[in-house]
């Protein structure tokens, strides 16, 4: 790796009111905008960057960073993306340059005291943030590396000491790998942004874990959606819109198909983007829009697009050029570009590539999104399209001893020395020790794994037959340590078990004869107990003249109700400390 980025890096225009300087070694730009300061710095790590089994630690050094700011009026935030990390403030002079001190400060000496806290809090925000419709391509199309590790709940968070994120931040977090970018004519001062001195790091390089595209998978969304990745260029923005246009007019206008139905240009690295296509539809016309889908793309492949919505989409994207104070507005995005190592092109330079897009270029375009493209769609094939299936199972089993499931005699494991399968009607999962990206471990001798294409594996030894604590060691010595990650207890009700018969299967029947238990005292207990101290509050009015035979009556009834309750008191206290 290089201390910066190569040759090619952004070259900025004095005309376009875009300057450059280093504030403590780092990368910065500056613009005039009107306003209140702005600032946002920008380091070049982000979630592609980890492993599965380190995933969440740069979204924790980010947090960690911004503990000691807490609340108040400044408005600041802090956000992790695929590529890269950056911090953001909005405020006054003196506000920019105390946020920016104190989040360096912050990342040259980790609070790491707070780290079990921010941990806590980091799940509670995955458990209510809601997903992108295009959250599950991400993971067909990369598997469970690189940037596919956007689609995975941040796992490494059980794994991750106070050493780990402390190496993180010293080697990712540093002077070379950072850009800053300020609107304002000249730097605030009393700025201190030291920081460790390191490398700049080029965004990872994507994996791939499908064989061949275009290709489809059925996904749970109620819509459809696409996705490519091309190269980075002007005409593949421009397509994006274009592409939109058409999904638009096809689909909502003319089918009423959807009631939406957009497209999308985003850059992944500095050499690619992903184009991503979506549309909705009511359960009931599903599988028009998939047909529909198709069919604009069929037409855009053809070549069949309207010069009047390229003239469209470029006199949009040409009017971004007439936005007041624009050298200001461009700021983000130039620093972005900087940080990854992508060319920017100076306000002219964008003009006339936009100018100089034809039909032609969208064409080819489109015909690049097509032979890349990933389409989710909501339970029917596209075959017909020429799409082929994404893998739904794996090329082949490992040997070794077969492990027949309790519940179904149809499903087994194989373990063997190099890996484990699942087989089961219709599938077979294999997960190979040398290529797994994480072993969840459980204190009751479960482990999940992950394979690297992101198909998973679970061996419960509550499921399956024989599974003996010298396979699970076989397992444990050949899976690498860099991806264990070792899970807390789970409590004795989240440990799965078979619904079917078997010995495995015991301790559900006995919780359901326990409950019926239960039921059975307890319900005539409490309406004979309760009858009888009604009658015995009625009579009691009138003791002296109650007959000795409705006396004796009523001890009986509330003796029997006391054999009933106290059993089932005994049962409730059981039930209560969940030891059935």
């Amino acid at each position: 790796m290089s201390a910066h980025p190569p040759p090619g890096r952004p070259v900025f225009d004095p005309a376009d009111g875009i300057t450059t300087t280093t504030v403590d070694g780092i990368r910065t730009v500056l613009a005039p905008r009107s306003g209140l300061l702005t600032a946002g710095l920008l380091f070049r790590v982000g979630r592609a960057d980890e492993t599965l089994a380190t995933s969440g630690v740069t979204h924790l050094v980010e947090h960690l960073a911004l503990h000691r700011h807490g609340l108040g009026d400044l408005h600041h935030s802090g956000a992790t993306a695929a590529a890269y990390t950056r911090f953001h403030v909005t405020g006054t002079p003196a506000d920019v340059v105390a946020y920016l001190n104190g989040v360096c400060a912050a990342l040259r000496d980790l609070p790491t005291d707070r780290l079990e806290t921010e941990k806590e809090i980091l799940r509670a925000e995955a458990a209510g943030r809601g997903r992108g419709p295009a959250h599950a391509a991400t993971l067909w199309r990369y598997g469970s590396r690189s940037y596919g590790l956007t689609g995975y709940a941040e796992t490494g968070l059980y794994r991750l000491t106070a050493d780990d994120v402390r190496a993180w931040a010293q080697t990712r977090f540093t002077t070379e790998n950072a850009v800053l970018w300020i609107t304002g004519d000249s730097v605030p001062d009393g700025l201190d942004l030291t920081l460790p001195s390191g490398e700049w790091h080029p965004a990872p390089a994507a994996t791939s874990a499908l064989p061949a595209t275009p290709a489809y998978f059925r996904g749970d969304e109620r819509g459809v959606i696409l996705t490519a990745v091309v190269p980075r260029s002007t005409e593949a923005g421009l397509f994006a819109e274009v592409l939109g246009k058409e999904l638009f007019r096809e689909l909502r206008r003319k089918g009423g198909h959807s009631s939406t139905a957009s497209g999308e240009y985003s850059p992944r690295d500095a050499g690619s983007a992903t184009v991503t296509a979506y549309a909705d539809a009511l359960p009931q016309k599903q599988d028009a829009l998939v047909g529909a889908f198709v069919d604009v793309f069929t037409k855009l492949r053809a070549g069949r697009i309207e010069q009047a919505d390229l003239d469209s989409v470029r006199a949009s994207a040409l009017a971004q050029f007439d936005t007041p104070e624009l050298a200001g507005c461009m700021l983000p995005g130039h620093a972005v570009n900087l940080l990854l190592g992508h060319r920017n092109l100076t306000v002219a330079e964008a003009k006339a590539e936009i100018e100089a897009v034809t039909v032609a270029d969208l064409h080819r375009v489109a015909r690049a999104v097509w032979d890349d493209a990933l389409l989710q769609v909501p339970g029917r094939g596209v075959d017909r399209a020429g799409l082929a299936a994404a893998p739904t199972d794996s090329p082949e089993l490992v040997g070794g001893r077969r492990h027949p499931a309790v519940a179904d005699p149809g499903v087994f494991l194989r373990l063997a020395e190099d890996g484990v399968s699942r087989v089961s009607p219709g599938q077979r999962v294999t997960v190979r020790f040398a290529e797994c990206s994480l072993m969840q471990a459980y204190p009751d001798g479960a482990r999940h794994l992950v394979g690297h294409d992101g198909f998973t594996v679970t061996v419960e030894p509550t499921l399956y037959h024989r599974i003996t604590p010298a396979e699970l060691a076989v397992i444990d010595a050949a899976v690498p340590p860099s991806v264990v990650v070792a899970m807390p207890p789970r409590h004795p009700l989240r440990i799965p078990q078979p619904a079917g018969p078997g010995p495995a299967a015991a301790p559900a029947r006995r919780s359901a004869w326990f409950t019926a238990l239960l039921w059975v005292l307890g319900v005539p207990g409490l309406l004979i107990g309760g009858s009888a101290v009604m009658a015995g509050l009625v009579l009691g009015d009138d003791h002296d003249r109650i007959p000795q035979d409705a006396a004796r009556e009523l001890l009986q009834w509330l003796v029997l109700a006391g054999a009933l309750l106290i059993p089932w008191g005994i049962c409730l206290d059981r039930r209560i400390k969940g030891k059935n």
